[in-house]
This record gives C-alpha cells, sequence and structure tokens, in this order.
C-alpha cells in the first residue's frame, strides 16, 4: 500500500511536418491524471482542486512555461526524425 506519484512526458506527432508535433506533460497522483501541460494549449491545466492551484501558480510563472514550451523543440522535434524513420 502507499501513495503513488507519476509524471508522463510525451510527443505526440500528427504528421511528418513539424508543426503537428504536440507535447505533453502530465503529472498522476494514485492512477487520477491531476494537471497537464499541452504545448498546443500553451499552458498548464488542472483537472483537480490541487491541480487547478498547481496551474494558476506555474501558468504565471513566464519561466516555468518556457521551460514546458522548450520541451517541445528540445525533446519532441529534437527526436522527430528517429520517430518517422522507425
Amino acid at each position: 500500500d502507499g501513495y503513488f506519484e507519476q509524471v508522463v512526458r510525451q510527443c505526440r506527432y500528427s504528421s511528418k511536418d513539424l508543426q503537428g508535433i504536440e507535447y505533453i506533460d502530465s503529472y498522476v497522483f494514485n492512477q487520477a491524471e491531476y494537471i497537464r501541460f499541452n504545448s498546443t494549449v500553451g499552458k498548464f491545466v488542472g483537472y483537480t482542486e490541487h491541480g487547478v492551484k498547481n496551474a494558476e501558480a506555474w501558468n504565471s510563472d513566464a519561466g516555468i512555461l518556457a521551460q514546458e514550451l522548450g520541451e517541445l523543440e528540445r525533446f519532441c522535434k529534437h527526436n522527430a526524425a528517429n520517430h518517422y524513420s522507425a
């Protein structure tokens, strides 16, 4: 028994065009997603009371948002060729 915390970061490739790539950064507690960053939306969205409070705080910090959007370039677009060749 106990608690389970998980962070899931993923790239979604909808086309070979680099503009069609989406970066998702999800935070999960006990199998329930409580907050998510989506590069298409450009901000965090909370799904629980705790997640909404975190989203408000993180969205008000330009540095955190810039870091998340940077992951789209650093992580997703950088690895796009590997994804498309597989």
